[in-house]
Parts: C-alpha cells; sequence; structure tokens
C-alpha cells in the first residue's frame, strides 16, 4: 500500500479553519438575503397602507355622494364615479392610481348576509346603502405588481398587492344633543306619507311631489295625522320650556330605544314661532295620543313649510330625504330620510 507523503497530508486545524470560513460565508449570505428581504417586506408595506388609504377614501367619498338633497333613492351612477375619482388622486410608491373597482350596493348592518349585496335587491330594514372600493397593484394595473429589490434571493422578484374598503350610510341609532326638533310624530303618520320599499317619501299623483300634510295634537287631527310637542327626557308641560328647545334641541343625546315626553294641550302660541322653510329631525314614537313617556322608534327627517297658531294650530310641510344629523350621531337605525355621515364598515 502506498503512503502520502506527510508533507502532502490535510492538517486538521486547516481542515477545520475551511470549514468554518466556508459556513462563515453561508450564514453571512442568508443574513443579508433575510435583510434585504426584510427591506422589501417593508416596502410592501407601506405600498400596502397607500393602498389601503385610496380605497378607504374612494369609498367614503361613493359612500356620501350616495345621497343628494331631493333624490328619491341613493345615486348609485354619483357613488361609482366619485369614488373613482377619489382614488384617482392618491398614489402609490409615486404610481398614480387610475384604476379601481368600486361597487355599489347594500351592507346588511347584521351581517345576515355578510358582505356587499347587489343595488337590485329591495332593502329590507338593515340594509343600508354601501360603496366597496378595492385598489390593486396587479398586472396591467396602476403600474403592475411591486417589483421587488432583493426578493430575488428567494427566487421572488414582484409581488401583486390590493386593498380593500367599504363605507357606508345608514338611519341614526342615536341623535347627540341639539340634534332633534321638538315634536313628536307617531309612526301611523310616517307610514301614511313614507314609502318604505323605496326608502323616500311618497308622492302627491297631483304634484309629482310628495304629499305636503298638517300636524297637529290628536285633540285637533286623527291619530296617524297627529304630531306633539315633546320635552324629551323632561317632564315639562310649559310653553317657555318648548320654546328654549325649538332654539336649541333636545339638551341630552336621545336613542332609539329611549322615551320622549309627549305633552298634553295644543300650545297654540307656539306655532307662530315655529321655523320656516327648513329641514329638522323628528323623533318617531309608536302614538302621541297618551301623555306620558313613549319610546322612540326612528328619527325622521322633515321638511317645514310654515307654522299656524291661532285657529289652524299645526305645523305643515312633508318628508324628505337626505338630511345628515350631526357627525357625532351614532349607532343604526331606520332610514326615515335622515342619515349619518358616511362610516367604514369593520
Amino acid at each position: 500500500m502506498k503512503t502520502i507523503p506527510k508533507r502532502f497530508r490535510p492538517i486538521p486545524a486547516l481542515r477545520r479553519q475551511q470549514g468554518t470560513v466556508a459556513l462563515f460565508v453561508l450564514m453571512l449570505t442568508l443574513i443579508f438575503a433575510a435583510g434585504a428581504f426584510a427591506l422589501d417586506i417593508g416596502h410592501a408595506l407601506v405600498v400596502r397602507n397607500e393602498l389601503q388609504n385610496a380605497a378607504d377614501a374612494g369609498a367614503l367619498a361613493g359612500a356620501r355622494a350616495l345621497y343628494n338633497p331631493g333624490a328619491d333613492s341613493p345615486n348609485w351612477g354619483t357613488a361609482q364615479a366619485q369614488g373613482a375619482i377619489m382614488v384617482s388622486l392618491n398614489a402609490s410608491d409615486g404610481v398614480p392610481l387610475v384604476q379601481s373597482s368600486v361597487e355599489p350596493g347594500y351592507l346588511n348592518v347584521t351581517g345576515t348576509p355578510a358582505g356587499l349585496q347587489p343595488d337590485t335587491v329591495v332593502p329590507g330594514a338593515d340594509d343600508v346603502p354601501a360603496v366597496r372600493v378595492t385598489v390593486s397593484r396587479a398586472d396591467q394595473t396602476n403600474g403592475g405588481p411591486l417589483k421587488l429589490s432583493f426578493g430575488g434571493f428567494v427566487g421572488l422578484r414582484e409581488a401583486p398587492i390590493s386593498a380593500t374598503a367599504m363605507a357606508f350610510v345608514s338611519g341614526p341609532g342615536s341623535v347627540a344633543k341639539g340634534g332633534l326638533f321638538p315634536i313628536a310624530i307617531s309612526k301611523c303618520l310616517y307610514d301614511t306619507y313614507w314609502d318604505s320599499a323605496k326608502m323616500a317619501p311618497k308622492n302627491d299623483p297631483a304634484t309629482g311631489k310628495p304629499y305636503t300634510f298638517k300636524i297637529g295634537s290628536d285633540y285637533h287631527y286623527a291619530i296617524c295625522s297627529s304630531g306633539q310637542w315633546t320635552s324629551f327626557q323632561v317632564d315639562a308641560n310649559d310653553t317657555t320650556f318648548i320654546r328654549g328647545l325649538i332654539d336649541n334641541g333636545n339638551p341630552t343625546p336621545l336613542a332609539i330605544g329611549d322615551k320622549t315626553w309627549i305633552q298634553p294641550g295644543t300650545k297654540n302660541t307656539i306655532f307662530d314661532e315655529v321655523p320656516t322653510n327648513v329641514d329638522v329631525v323628528i323623533p318617531v314614537v309608536v302614538n302621541v295620543d297618551a301623555h306620558a313617556y313613549v319610546p322612540i322608534v326612528a328619527f325622521a327627517a322633515f321638511h317645514i313649510d310654515l307654522g299656524v297658531g291661532g285657529s289652524g294650530k299645526y305645523v305643515q310641510g312633508h318628508f324628505t330625504t337626505n338630511v345628515p344629523v350631526t357627525s357625532d350621531a351614532t349607532g343604526n337605525g331606520p332610514y326615515y330620510g335622515a342619515f349619518i355621515p358616511p362610516r367604514l364598515a369593520q
């Protein structure tokens, strides 16, 4: 057997050094690759946030355009256009966001069904108009997928990124301090002049416009045509107190289910002090013939044409749509013409 001269034999220490160097180089390469890829991940998160901000802004702008004063139903086309315009005012990683998907429809606030329903469905009591916006960086969309500077180390050179947002408008579940006019109307009266299927006032065939009617106490009008002064959560039956409420509104927030005091009597002198040609929000109750605390079932938008005292004793006007309540209103209630400004769905 041939013997290798000692001078050609590998030195054990040198072999260990060579192995350590190789391992060090491998670890350094992996650390560099991981660090570089982390930079790509951070970049992708920034771009994702930019897309989300654009989607949020587009959804809110679209939802804000759903209701225009005087419209009988949600303006789906305008909502789509405004949502797309708002998205286009944004950019992602310096790339203008000129493309987006803007979908109008109905959102069920109870989550049953979940997601966005088509705008062609007949809305139920828990369905509210909404707009969903999706903004993407993908093939042939908004500059294409995000290019990754170091993703090649792991075989990933680009990444599609997308963000979605949905915003909606709804009737208020509560109204903040100062948001209500101190007349309560019966649910029966509202059903007489409001089309729940269309979410709009019923039109008078003679004029093609919403029915104009008189609101007065049940002493002078039928139950389904009556309304009464309310002092909200205070049992106060004097005219001075009501005059203060006409000027300042409800002194505390009120929500559906809370009780409001229905005043007795007519108080005809107050009718002459009613503001005219204004939109107000009023509480709707089951009935106004019981002079007691009664629960609120909804909040309605009403346009006051005039107030007549003396022998008349009524407020004349019509139901209207698209009247925003104060921005700090909360909850979800039936849409009776008054709505909370758009909110993002969670």
